[in-house]
């Protein structure tokens, strides 16, 4: 199979087809999610967890080709996506069954490979970690990026008002198509000063980690709770206990891609959160995959360049054709 390789440069190699293990399916796959960890993994900043493949790529979408010997649930020829640990920059990708989600009906299967990542992202930390209610106000930095576009959806069909922060109007324009009630261009604006206005923040999704966390409890409601997902800002920075008591505020730090297969915390259990709540709102045409680019796998360093440079709204994919 076709996959890719490289660090300084990306390149198409050739690599053995995967065989399934007993509890696992292997994908032939259309199309491959971008993620910020693919750049960091390039770097050598993110390493894959033990056991995972070294190939980028953390979802994938496309049909089932084989199915290990204790797999019951999918079968060949089944239309997915997946969350993966790694291996999905390539035209097939063993994944563990407890991984894989079916296609949404109204998605076609491109576009479902921009949904894996951040609908589990979306959906453990806003739903399983700050448990979220209709009526509170959720603050998202990167309101543009693909979890932003996808939280913005889900928790405006939830019933909450969202605020959301970006870098320019453009970008808030489309976050406001898709359900932000409260824009805030943080190049010009306070965000603190704005959330504030409107009775503070009862969560918020943090990407930046080091450079917010004092404005973010700063921004907070009694009762809030912060949710730090990325530090893109850095990852350190002081925190004043005496607002956090004051405020009788939380602060959680949570990952997806280290967590175990199955148990408590797992991967399984996000996932399954993820179709019993995230996927009847996208069958439902209430929660959609934004897709900015596609590029064919030869290009992936294209791909990621165009990512990393800040102006994609969404997601950028790869696809095998």
């Amino acid at each position: 199979m076709r996959a890719i390789a490289g660090t300084d440069q990306l390149s198409v190699v050739t690599l053995p087809d995967p065989e399934p293990g007993p509890h696992e399916v292997v994908i032939d796959v259309v199309a491959a999610g971008i993620n910020r960890a693919d750049l960091l993994q390039r770097r050598g900043l993110y390493p894959p967890p033990p056991g995972a493949v070294d190939t980028l790529g953390l979802e994938v979408s496309g049909r089932i080709s084989a199915v290990g010997e204790h797999v019951a649930a999918w079968a060949v020829g089944d239309e997915v996506c997946a969350l993966l640990a790694g291996g999905g920059y390539a035209e097939k990708v063993a994944v563990p069954a407890v991984q894989v989600l079916p296609k949404p009906g109204p998605v076609d299967l491109v576009s479902a490979a921009a949904l894996p990542e951040v609908a589990c992202t979306v959906a453990s930390n806003l739903l399983d970690t700050a448990h979220l209610r209709s009526g509170e106000l959720l603050l998202i930095h990167g309101g543009s990026s693909g979890i932003g576009t996808h939280a913005i959806q889900v928790a405006h069909a939830l019933g909450a008002r969202v605020a959301v922060t970006a870098r320019t109007q453009k970008k808030l324009e489309r976050c406001h198509e898709l359900g932000a009630d409260i824009l805030i261009d943080y190049s010009t604006t306070d965000f603190v000063h704005v959330v504030s206005g409107s009775g503070g923040a009862d969560v918020i999704l943090d990407i930046m980690g080091g450079a917010y966390l004092a404005r973010n409890i700063d921004a907070l409601r009694t009762g809030g709770r912060l949710v730090i997902i990325g530090m893109q800002g850095g990852t350190k920075a002081e925190l004043s206990i005496a607002k956090l008591l004051t405020k009788r505020a939380a602060v959680f730090g949570t990952t997806l891609r280290a967590r175990p297969v199955e148990g408590p915390g797992s991967k399984a259990e996000v996932v399954a959160t993820t179709r019993h709540v995230t996927w009847p709102l996208i069958e439902d045409g209430e929660v959609i995959p934004i897709v900015d680019a596609t590029y064919p796998l030869a290009e992936a360093d294209a791909a990621q360049a165009h990512l990393e440079g800040g102006d994609a709204i969404g997601k950028v994919l790869l696809t095998m054709q």
